[in-house]
């Protein structure tokens, strides 16, 4: 017998819930949210500060654990096969240009490691085309978003049952409870009180993208950055290890994408409308120590790129945050609100995705009378996976950044970030309605989520730790590895 979230349940297949859900944002987690609180049977409004869902930006990871719910919509299903990579091919250089691991399609890797080369672990997405296609989702379900709302200030009203928010105009929204996916530095934080303050990780990221048709400035840049296969025209990811740093570059048929990670900067700031020339960058790949320099392809790749393409991201680090929601438990955050990934964790968009389809379902279990324990519920489901894949992040950071070759040359696998199974076979639907009665039993009798008997959704053998990112930065600074803590994290 199927269980529940396993076998397609359309737009409709479940009654109206009666609950009326305020969503703040229009990132992954919220345009998740809001599709599937309407398919879960939740009347749904959305607010967003800018005047259009922003699609722009490169690539992403993202994770079959996000893709599972596709099933429920056959629109999204056929469009995200579409624009998928098929038939990927990957390979590992030294950041000099010397081929480490030779190129191989991502599915002969899949089965090298023991797993379903027709079923990965995830995938690299362009984010346009990703968020293009949840717009148009949206879009289909006429989902009323109030765009120019800029929130200045949450509230709940605990004997009312309501939550809402003020707009910077001074209008006032409120519904039965709040989802606040409006990102890092959410004003949500000051009524769920788990605001941390960012600290400086020391690096940033190059980040572009650009119209393949660019490529035609240099034909030998062109050449050596061609797609493969026998047709050449599969397309293929090749990463960079270099001292210090690490970079990948994915050619598309339309599109060209390189990003390197690397020392921050002056010019480095966490916005992604922070444009730097093609100049600081080839400066800074002069500036690798050592004897070996970087290729010179890839110095010609960055030289091509176009003007007002290269954003300098500087990449922040926060503690995990210990509080998600509100004290009556009518608001509450998802995605990079609640938690914020390093882009060497690949799980960022995963996680933001999983947070929305979990909350989806545990308010259609919990029901409009009983909203704060759907939440309380909801949260005990994601924080322990959310804190494990976050500091997983820090130590692929370590690995990608500090390569040992002499290793890797006899064990090329040593040079792939860690991407375990507990991440990657989670189906967080499916999850949320198997262990919802004993996940309910056990909050209301005080009994952690790690304690009670639930099958974990994070590294088997784990217990929840508290961690923080000067015990992170205590580790690099002693050039000691990152403990992950006690449990299978492979």
């Amino acid at each position: 017998m199927a269980k529940e979230g396993q076998e397609s349940k359309p737009l409709g297949s479940y009654p109206s819930s009666g609950i009326n859900v305020l969503i703040v944002g229009t990132g992954l987690a919220g345009l998740t949210a809001a599709i599937e609180c309407i398919r879960k049977g939740h009347s749904v409004q959305v607010l967003e500060r800018d005047t259009a869902i922003n699609t722009a930006g490169d690539m992403y990871f993202m994770g079959l654990s996000a893709t599972h719910f596709f099933k429920h919509w056959p629109e999204m299903k056929e469009e995200y096969d579409s624009i998928g990579l098929h038939n990927a091919w990957i390979e590992t250089y030294k950041h000099s240009g010397e081929i480490m691991v030779k190129p191989l399609k991502v599915s002969e890797r899949l089965k090298a490691a023991g797993l379903d080369p027709n079923t990965p672990p995830g995938t690299f997405q362009m984010r346009p085309l990703i968020y293009r296609m949840f717009v148009r989702q949206v879009e289909r379900l006429g989902v009323k978003i109030d765009f120019n709302s800029r929130v200045t200030d949450y509230f709940e009203d605990a004997e009312k049952g309501t939550a809402g928010v003020t707009t910077q105009d001074g209008k006032r929204y409120e519904a039965d409870m709040v989802i606040a996916a409006d990102g890092v530095g959410s004003k949500s934080q000051k009524l769920v009180g788990g605001a941390v303050r960012a600290k400086s990780s020391g690096r940033a990221m190059w980040r572009a993208a650009f119209p393949i048709e660019h490529m035609d400035k240099d034909p030998a840049v062109k050449e050596h950055y061609s797609m493969v296969g026998p047709n050449k025209d599969e397309p293929i990811v090749r990463t960079y290890l270099a001292p210090g740093a690490y970079a990948l570059t994915l050619t598309r048929p339309d599109t060209m994408i390189w990003i390197l990670n690397h020392d921050a900067n002056d010019t480095s700031s966490e916005s992604w409308d922070n444009y730097i020339s093609s100049e600081e960058v080839i400066k800074g790949l002069d500036a690798v120590p050592g004897a070996d320099k970087w290729d010179p392809k890839f110095k010609d790749l960055v030289k091509i790129t176009p003007p007002n393409t290269i954003v300098n991201f500087e990449l922040l680090w926060r503690d995990p945050q210990l509080t998600w929601a509100s004290p009556a438990r009518r608001v509450v955050q998802i995605g990079d609100s609640a938690h914020t990934f390093l882009p060497a964790s690949g799980n960022g968009a995963t996680q933001a995705i999983e947070d929305a389809i979990t909350l989806a379902s545990c308010l259609q279990l919990s029901g409009k009378d009983n909203i704060p324990d759907g939440i309380e519920a909801h949260t005990r489901y994601r924080f322990i996976r959310n804190s494990c894949a976050q500091k997983m992040g820090f130590s692929n950071a370590e690995l990608l950044q500090d390569t040992d070759w002499s290793k890797v040359k006899l064990n090329p696998r040593l040079a792939q970030p860690k991407h375990p199974k507990w991440v990657w076979a989670h189906d967080p639907e499916v999850y949320a309605y198997e262990n919802w009665e004993k996940n309910i039993e056990t909050m209301k009798a005080g009994v952690s989520f790690d304690e009670s008997g639930i099958p974990p959704n994070f590294p088997e053998g784990y217990k929840w730790e508290p961690w923080t990112i000067d015990y992170i930065m205590e580790c690099k600074k002693n050039q000691v590895p990152v403990e992950l803590g006690p449990g299978n994290w492979d």
